[in-house]
């Protein structure tokens, strides 16, 4: 039987099995995609709401910033300033105003760089940036939970091709996160041992699906990927928020994201999209000793021009199914040379 033929994995972090069926990957596909990174993009735009010295909206304009330029939300999703909303005194049916603080982060002041392509220093600057937001939200009374993420490439939703991200500081806890803890805390409960841990440990023993490491992070596709290039980051050492770490560990796992992107761009031979999540625990003021930070990472794309889409299994019945191994996809980033 070939390997990978109908095979499911548990998702331990999810409670969820993501079924593989690696067989299925050779079936006929539309490869009508564009690329949709390669532009002719300029280094300043006069059009963009990122670039330096250029207006946004209500009168808001941009300084001439030269690195990384946090502002908040111009179309905010959360607002400390949401209207208060009628509640309804129903067990089943609630609701409540949607309160928090929603910013962008930009990255750099040209308009068509990215991560992967600027120095590894600039890269530790927008994580050293992330950590000070981190530092003003723990701080905040009315926040909870921060999250910060970055749609990157046009297949991934994005209008603007300038280098940024999105943080949503927000009154509640995100589900992914909440499901997490649940499962960290009944892991420990019946192991006494932290799951993040033993996740890394794993596949620090296994190394097949490694993708990057250096002394303090690492970087894996998970034994439980839900898509092809999925990949987590951890930093080696436990730490529940960025707030906690310091600058040396902030640039090594800095690097090794970038490494990650990296890769992704030269095996696909574009600027490759993604949605990167950073998975944190709550900033409410309590403490959570068995939750670990990471980076997700997850691409559209299953190969070059073909986009994984969520379908009926995925969307409608809650389990993944996939049609690559995780060992194979990882192997394929490994063996890019990168210079």
């Amino acid at each position: 039987m070939t390997e990978g033929k109908w095979e499911k994995r548990w998702n331990p972090l999810k409670k969820e099995w993501v079924v593989y069926a690696a067989h299925r990957n050779s079936r006929p596909w539309n490869t009508g995609l564009k690329d949709f990174s390669k532009k002719d993009t300029p280094e300043y735009d006069p059009t963009c709401y990122l670039c330096p010295g250029n207006p946004r909206v209500h009168g808001a304009v941009n300084p001439k910033y030269e690195g990384v330029y946090i502002f908040d939300n111009d179309h905010p999703v959360v607002g400390l300033q949401a209207p208060e909303v009628e509640e309804i005194n129903d067990p089943l049916y609630q609701k409540a105003a949607a309160k928090g603080i929603a910013r962008v982060v930009c990255y750099d002041k040209r308009h068509n760089t990215t991560l992967s392509e600027v120095n590894v220093e600039k890269v530790a600057d927008v994580f050293k940036a992330w950590r000070e937001q981190m530092k003003e939200f723990a701080a905040h009374p009315e926040i909870n939970h921060v999250l910060i993420f970055e749609n990157k490439g046009e297949i991934c939703g994005v209008s603007n091709p300038h280098p940024h991200c999105q943080i949503y500081a927000t009154d509640f806890v995100f589900r992914f996160i909440e499901t997490e803890m649940e499962v960290a805390n009944e892991y420990k409960k019946a192991t006494g041992s932290n799951i993040f841990r033993d996740i890394i440990r794993k596949e620090h023993e296994e190394k097949s699906r490694i993708v990057a490491e250096n002394e303090g992070a690492i970087a894996f596709i998970p034994f439980f990927a839900r898509y092809p290039y999925e990949v987590m980051i951890f930093p080696k050492k436990k730490h529940a928020t960025l707030d906690s770490m310091s600058d040396e560990e902030i640039f090594q796992l800095a690097s090794v994201f970038q490494e990650v992107t990296k890769r992704y761009d030269k095996l696909f031979s574009m600027s490759f999209p993604y949605v990167m999540n950073i998975h944190q625990a709550p900033v409410d003021g309590k403490d959570y000793p068995e939750y670990h930070l990471y980076i997700q990472i997850l691409p559209p794309l299953r190969q070059p021009g073909l986009q994984k889409f969520p379908a009926g299994p995925e969307i409608g019945g809650g389990n993944f199914m996939a049609d690559t191994l995780p060992e194979e996809k990882a192997a394929e980033l490994r063996s890019v040379q990168l210079s």
